[in-house]
């Protein structure tokens, strides 16, 4: 392998995933033990996690499952235990558990006056309190090693908030500036060694959002699913593989110095403007 292929190569990394039941961050495990990384996937869903682990071992990748609830911390910290202990060490975190909930959007005939506190809260809490508390846990065990690497999942809507999805637009817009923030601190306080940046998927079909994108049962586009996609140059809805060539140059030492950037995977989204 040439040096410059080395700059992208993730094998023997040992990589923590949350969210890696999901069809993304379910994705990314695949890929990144295809690509020679150690993984664990870390999942409420514990099951779940456990069917993937189950699709990389028989591809001949190395894979774990854990089970966490991303909020609450002592499971955060039960859960990095268990993953430090299976992997022998963590060279990289990947926040992916977040989401959307259909009580905390603007479908009719519910309007944004009357959005339940509770639903908000509760996408807020999946989103940014998901992210910052295993930040803080995985986080601080790279600032004691002197080295580290968080991906965060942030979204379109952090560039360009969409209607009916208040909630989950503003938490996303939280994601891009605490991995800002985070990339800083961690940098300024910690050492130079870890680094914090985000990836921006555009539209992906997941189960948060197929009831916005997809009429029920048909599987036709909606009026919103058919602008999305007259809106985004290249003309069609991500698929996850879309999302490995990005999280695989974050991952690897190419971007050993790349901190506190977010990078749109989308299509070209958020570059037209509509005309």
């Amino acid at each position: 392998m040439s040096q410059q292929n080395n700059l992208f190569d993730v094998s023997g990394k040992c990589i923590a995933i949350t969210g890696g039941a999901g069809v993304l961050c379910g994705a990314m495990g695949k890929a990144l033990a295809a690509a020679g990384a150690k993984v664990a996937l870390l999942d409420f869903n514990l099951p779940g996690a456990e069917a993937v682990c189950k699709e990389i071992a028989s591809a001949g990748g190395q894979a774990v499952a854990v089970r966490c609830d991303v909020l609450k911390l002592d499971q955060v910290q039960a859960a990095f235990d268990e993953t430090l202990a299976k992997l022998g060490r963590i060279d990289v975190l990947i926040n992916g558990a977040g989401g959307n909930k259909k009580e905390a959007t603007c479908v009719a005939p519910t309007t944004f006056f009357d959005l339940p506190a509770d639903a908000i809260r509760w996408v807020f809490d999946l989103n940014c309190l998901g992210t910052m508390l295993p930040s803080q846990v995985f986080g601080r065990y790279m600032a004691q090693r002197g080295e580290g690497n968080i991906i965060n999942l942030s979204s379109m809507n952090a560039f360009r908030p969409l209607t009916n999805i208040a909630a989950y637009s503003a938490a996303k817009a939280a994601i891009s500036n605490f991995t800002q923030w985070l990339a800083v601190y961690m940098a300024k306080r910690h050492s130079t060694k870890i680094r914090v940046n985000a990836i921006a998927p555009g539209f992906f079909l997941t189960e948060q959002n197929r009831f916005l994108l997809t009429e029920q049962g048909s599987g036709q586009l909606t009026a919103r699913g058919k602008t999305i996609i007259d809106h985004t140059p290249m003309g069609r809805f991500g698929e996850p593989d879309d999302l490995m060539g990005t999280l695989l140059w974050l991952t690897s030492d190419a971007t050993r110095f790349v901190t506190g950037i977010v990078v749109p995977v989308d299509g070209g989204f958020s570059a037209f403007s509509g005309v």
